[in-house]
């Protein structure tokens, strides 16, 4: 098929290997315009505008597909159809009409179960025993086309980082099932019952409140590894923390830190904090951190 992929971050990459393998014609990558990364804050193009331009596909970062302009180009790559994953930009209908089988998405949740700009959070955060990925023919509201195929994938002790892996690499998978036999994946409306949303991560939400129950702070914990992490402070001094064990029938004043082990009381049962990472430094295990960092004293209120 000629297709277009338009997508931004690292999610999408497992995807577009998967297309380049399978010897479908990319005409073209769209993506975010670079951002500020790094200590730096030099700009910084897409993963996927990066993957591209290494293959010497062309690479297109408008800030808006609104304009006539931009709408002809893309119809001018006269594309089968177009792949979308995390991309960033909302499709006028001139762009999901413009391709021969419209816009198919990459979606990483099991829908109608979070829609909208963060499933992988969300999930673990609400404690769901599993997620997935769907591939929907995208119209034009949030998330809402009809699935034409999904997969699901077991959350157990697995962390953000570790669950958008895998579903990226499911996502790859699944739509090369779908691109090979479209009449065999129908889309199937999604079922009005069981909707929820996948609000953005605000950054209040990455603080650690040792009053709430451990087992919830477990899922924050987990949700936001590797990045951005949630954290505690101490002493003016940032701690994320990146793992963590739930510890039953250990109790005590919520953080208040018992140093010999890394163990933290919370509202109910504690955490043993497992790996961590110091402003600054490398993450690093809690052994690591003990035998290097003095500033926990036995009683420290975290």
């Amino acid at each position: 098929m000629r297709l277009i992929f338009m997508g931004t971050p690292a999610f999408g990459i497992p995807a577009l290997d998967a297309l380049e393998s399978a010897g479908h014609e990319i005409k073209a990558v769209y993506a975010q315009p670079p951002r500020p990364a790094g200590r730096g804050q030099k700009l910084t193009p897409a993963a996927t505008a990066l993957w591209a331009a290494e293959r010497g596909i062309p690479v297109k970062t408008p800030v808006t597909l609104k304009n006539p302009e931009i709408q002809a180009e893309f119809s001018a790559f006269d594309a089968d159809i177009a792949i979308v994953a995390a991309y960033g930009l909302i499709l006028p209908q001139a762009i999901l009409d413009a391709p021969r089988f419209g816009c198919l998405n990459i979606h990483a949740s099991l829908l109608p179960r979070w829609r909208g700009a963060a499933p992988i959070q969300r999930a673990i955060l609400a404690g769901d025993a599993e997620s997935g990925v769907a591939i929907m023919q995208m119209d034009a509201g949030l998330d809402t086309g009809a699935v034409r195929l999904s997969g699901a994938l077991s959350l157990d002790g697995l962390n953000g980082g570790a669950v958008h892996d895998a579903l990226a690499a499911l996502g790859g998978r699944l739509l090369l099932k779908v691109l090979d036999n479209l009449d065999a994946y129908p889309p199937i409306a999604q079922p009005d019952a069981g909707i929820t949303y996948a609000a953005k991560i605000d950054k209040r939400e990455l603080r650690l409140d040792w009053t709430q129950p451990a087992d919830v702070l477990l899922r924050q914990i987990r949700a936001f590894a590797p990045a951005p992490c949630a954290y505690f402070e101490h002493n003016g001094t940032r701690f994320k923390v990146l793992d963590a064990e739930l510890v039953k029938g250990k109790t005590g004043v919520p953080g208040v830190l018992n140093t010999a082990e890394l163990l933290v009381p919370c509202g109910v049962d504690s955490l043993r904090l497992t790996e961590l990472q110091r402003a600054g430094k490398n993450p690093q295990s809690a052994d690591e951190l003990l035998r290097g960092y003095t500033g926990f004293v036995p009683g420290a209120a975290l």
